[in-house]
């Protein structure tokens, strides 16, 4: 198998943390997710597809949390948590020059009540991980307790 996607992870800096999805028209909420190019680290990949898929450009690789076996289409994924300099807004969209030129719905969901039943089972299945990793890291005790 072969490292071939990459999610870029995006935290809040609240005391509870919240995590960065999106509503895909078609294919229900995700995480940031793309293809690693040719010759492309994943913490590159990680920055560009976030600034792709979110219009977020002001942010930096914070920790590599590791890499996971999707399960899906032989695919492994790396996971970056990205650093955003500068507030977010609670919600927003993001109209993408790929992927068909997809209108994005970006939200905060509360790490404690994942929106599993809208997320497609491979999505599902990537935030049980992440949240393992996020927590055994410590990135859940938030940036300002």
């Amino acid at each position: 198998m072969l490292l071939e996607k990459v999610c870029s992870v995006v935290l809040s800096s609240a005391r509870r943390p919240k995590i960065l999805l999106f509503r895909h028209p078609l294919a229900g909420v995700q995480l940031v997710k793309g293809t690693i190019e040719k010759g492309e680290a994943p913490c590159r990949a990680a920055l560009r597809e976030l600034a792709e898929e979110s219009g977020i450009n002001t942010a930096t690789i914070e920790d590599d949390l590791g890499c996971w076996d999707s399960g899906h289409q032989g695919q492994i994924w790396s996971f970056q948590l990205c650093q955003v300099i500068g507030p977010l807004p609670e919600q927003w969209s993001h109209q993408t020059l790929d992927d068909h030129g997809h209108l994005f719905e970006f939200f905060w969901a509360s790490l404690d009540h994942l929106p599993y039943g809208d997320c497609h089972p491979v999505f599902r299945r990537a935030l049980v991980f992440l949240c393992e990793v996020l927590d055994a890291r410590g990135h859940l005790r938030g940036k300002h307790s």
